[in-house]
């Protein structure tokens, strides 16, 4: 039962967010999105961005603190391995038009064809992975 409850936890919060920043603010609550926003010349919509780049990270920091060892594993591979996937994923959610959590959290709520159609191929794809590799 345990496992359940962070998990859920975790998706009200991340549901709540999404609708603050849509009704508060009109803006999609997509990660790709908002780095992207603060990493272009800054303009009025740069401060929120930022802050809402400082907390997912200060978030997990602080998560981490609570809760030490809650996501404790092993990442098999070499670092630089993951740093390309990020710069492949960072490319594909600009080529995408947004990423999962623009698409499959805000999108999917909205009925957006295009956002069910990416988060579609979003899991599609992810599942052919974790098959060809054999995880």
């Amino acid at each position: 039962m345990q496992e359940f409850v962070g998990p859920l936890i975790g998706g009200v919060l991340i549901g709540l967010a999404a609708s603050l920043l849509l009704l508060f603010k009109g803006k999609i609550f997509g990660i790709s999105g908002i780095l992207y926003g603060v990493l272009r010349k800054p303009n009025e919509d740069f401060s929120w961005r930022l802050f809402i780049l400082i907390g997912l990270v200060l978030g997990g920091f602080l998560f981490n603190l609570v809760s030490p060892g809650y996501y404790n594993f092993e990442t098999p591979g070499e670092i630089y391995l993951y740093a390309i996937a990020g710069l492949l994923v960072g490319f594909g959610t600009k080529l995408g038009s947004g990423c999962t959590s623009g698409h499959g959290v805000c999108g999917i709520g909205r009925l957006s064809v295009r956002s069910i159609t990416a988060t579609l191929t979003f899991m599609l794809f992810g599942i052919i992975t974790v098959w060809a590799m054999g995880v």
